[in-house]
């Protein structure tokens, strides 16, 4: 959910609902290569980095055989331990179709995969990124039941006229989230662990701030949609991630038209502050546009 789509009619050969057959005969060697090669490039700098959820979902769903996965035999397993489902959809889709497949706890993934000169960025989600970076977390049972409240969410917040407000929340949580464990912060934003610089960069980088997350400071933070996030938001715990997507946010809406948006990168007075970064990177990244 990196930019807000407006409705309109699928593309053809899609169904009512954007779903596409993920057609996976007709996957090329090299297709089947990227995968792996990026799979095999990230879970070598996950093992310490990566919440267990994720790795724990990693192994359930066993993502790397064969290449680019079969969704229906990961819909298998992962329907058998949380309900959901990964569909395959042509690209981003409208935010109601989108958030009326969560809501009914389907995961909308685009079924095209990056070319071998794309392997360290691309703006558009592909499979890797949808299927790699997303689909582990939903074999968590306390995730699932967020990103299903979020789909639901998602639908009250269009009524609202809010959508800005909850895509942030879904950016600094689903897409580029930080947890704090025992064994210190770990990875659980699909963002972040589908992409090997910023999984670096989220952990150690002295740029970046981390701070602890608030809801409403959440949806007042806007964000970078083409380089790494100048602030990363640290959950304590998936639990507390859920409660707070379960509560009325038709308050919080209403309290958040007399606030103003916190600039990116920039710090506030109640922040829970758990790094205080220098923004050297973002600086920098100014300074030479």
């Amino acid at each position: 959910m990196s930019d807000i789509v407006k409705p309109h009619s699928p593309p053809e050969g899609a169904a009512a609902d954007w779903t596409i057959d993920q057609a996976w005969d007709d996957y090329s060697a090299q297709d089947h290569q990227v995968w792996t090669t990026l799979y095999e490039r990230q879970t070598g700098l996950l093992q310490d980095r990566a919440c267990a959820p994720f790795l724990r979902g990693l192994d359930a769903l066993d993502l790397h055989r064969g290449g680019i996965p079969d969704l229906s035999r990961i819909n298998t397993e992962l329907e058998r331990l949380t309900g959901w489902r990964v569909v395959a959809v042509p690209g981003l889709v409208p935010d109601d179709v989108f958030f009326e497949h969560l809501a009914n706890r389907r995961f909308p993934a685009g079924r095209f995969i990056r070319t071998p000169d794309q392997l360290d960025y691309l703006q558009e989600p592909d499979i890797f990124h949808d299927v790699f970076g997303h689909v582990p977390m939903l074999t968590d049972p306390v995730f699932a039941d967020y990103m299903a409240a979020y789909g639901r969410g998602g639908r009250r917040a269009l009524s609202h006229g809010h959508l800005a407000h909850l895509a942030r929340l879904y950016w600094h949580t689903v897409e580029f989230g930080l947890m704090r464990t025992p064994q210190g912060l770990r990875i659980y934003g699909a963002g972040i662990v589908s992409s090997r610089t910023e999984t670096v960069f989220s952990l150690k980088d002295a740029s970046p701030h981390r701070l602890g997350f608030d809801l409403i400071r959440v949806m007042r933070t806007p964000y970078r949609i083409d380089d790494f996030q100048p602030t990363y938001f640290v959950i304590p715990s998936l639990e507390e991630l859920l409660e707070a997507s379960l509560q009325d946010f038709a308050p919080i809406y209403r309290q958040l038209e007399t606030l103003d948006d916190i600039p990116i990168g920039e710090l506030a007075a109640q922040d829970a502050v758990i790094h205080r970064g220098d923004q050297t990177y973002h600086r920098s990244r100014l300074a030479a546009q």
